[in-house]
């Protein structure tokens, strides 16, 4: 077997560069690593030459995102539930814990697992990261922000956050367990990082996640009407996949402990996203709206002022360019006919 070679064009740049030495000869356990974002981490962690675990439950993630790793020499895939107690055979340099539900109506749809997975499965995974004295890496989301009414949204803001509206499972989840980590970290020693995902986007979205990229393509190549979110004036920042990962793997190979925003700080209207993807695809949709979902931010974009000066990091892929990998890879794999309507931007 051989290594997987690189797939897509990646970001240049320090942080860049200084990932193989942090990660080559390296074990690295990726928690929800048949997910979107966890397939792409593994195959960068394999691309710069460490061994890796990926661990999946199967409940959102799915086996094809991993089909091309599956003979990759040292990629083994194990399939548990991380809400149990579970460990890997050897020794654990690196644990990035990714495991949750992650789009709006995946935590809709299986609510109890989401703040399990944030509460008992961070538990699990910190405990097998102190047992193997492994690096950990919490991947949060920019959803711990709520609503916010400071923009753009700096690590010390604390939020705006609804503790019982129809969000609050992942939103909580995942506030409970940055606290978690952070309580590791003071208490125990463990060497944590936590980095606040805000919206990315790429090849291998499912198309029936609810989330406003995968929905307004789906819509623009069927030929059905694009469905846009209240009158689409909510912005989002949207951070390809790749610039995405290889904030990870800064944030992880770095000594700064503190929480890290990972995103694009260049925001961009629903309405806007959704003509441009009309535009993009050459569809002659319509643009129809439909009622905003509740809780549903009204602005959304990060501030990355500790990224680029405690990683070097900041995302290098233009919107367009990044769009133009997505919809090539979605014209492949997005079926005919639309699944899901685009009714959150999350």
């Amino acid at each position: 077997m051989q290594r997987l070679q690189a797939q897509q064009p990646r970001p240049k740049g320090p942080a860049a560069a200084a990932a193989p030495d942090a990660f080559a000869r390296r074990t690295a356990v990726v928690t929800g690593a048949a997910g979107f974002i966890g397939s792409h981490l593994c195959e960068r962690l394999l691309d710069l030459g460490a061994n890796v675990i990926g661990i999946d439950n199967l409940l959102t993630g799915r086996l094809d995102n991993l089909s091309h790793l599956r003979s990759a020499d040292g990629f083994r895939f194990q399939a548990d539930d991380v809400t149990r107690p579970f460990t890997v055979a050897g020794p654990v340099d690196f644990v990035f814990h990714l495991a949750s539900p992650a789009s709006p109506l995946d935590y809709a749809r299986h609510p109890l697992a989401t703040l399990k997975v944030g509460a008992i499965g961070t538990l699990n995974a910190l405990e097998m990261a102190e047992a193997k004295r492994a690096r950990f890496l919490l991947a949060s989301t920019s959803e711990v922000y709520g609503d916010p009414l400071v923009h753009p949204q700096p690590e010390q803001y604390w939020g705006n956050v609804n503790p019982i509206g129809p969000r609050s499972v992942y939103d909580e989840a995942k506030r409970y367990a940055e606290a978690l980590t952070s309580c590791f970290h003071r208490t125990g020693g463990t060497r944590t990082r936590i980095v606040r995902i805000f919206n990315t986007y790429g090849p291998r979205m499912r198309a029936d996640d609810g989330r406003a990229v995968p929905a307004f393509i789906q819509q623009a190549l069927a030929g059905e009407p694009i469905t846009v979110a209240g009158d689409g004036g909510q912005t989002r920042s949207l951070c390809f996949v790749a610039d995405t990962v290889e904030g990870l793997l800064a944030t992880t190979a770095a000594e700064y402990a503190g929480p890290v925003n990972i995103g694009n700080p260049h925001e961009i209207t629903m309405l806007q996203l959704a003509e441009e993807i009309r535009t993009m695809t050459g569809s002659a949709s319509a643009i129809t709206f439909v009622p905003l979902p509740a809780d549903d931010p009204k602005r959304r974009c990060p501030d990355i002022t500790a990224a680029r000066a405690h990683l070097d990091w900041e995302p290098t892929t233009h919107l367009r360019d990044g769009l133009r990998q997505t919809l090539d890879w979605a014209e492949k794999h997005f079926p005919a006919q639309t699944v899901a309507a685009g009714g959150s931007a999350s």
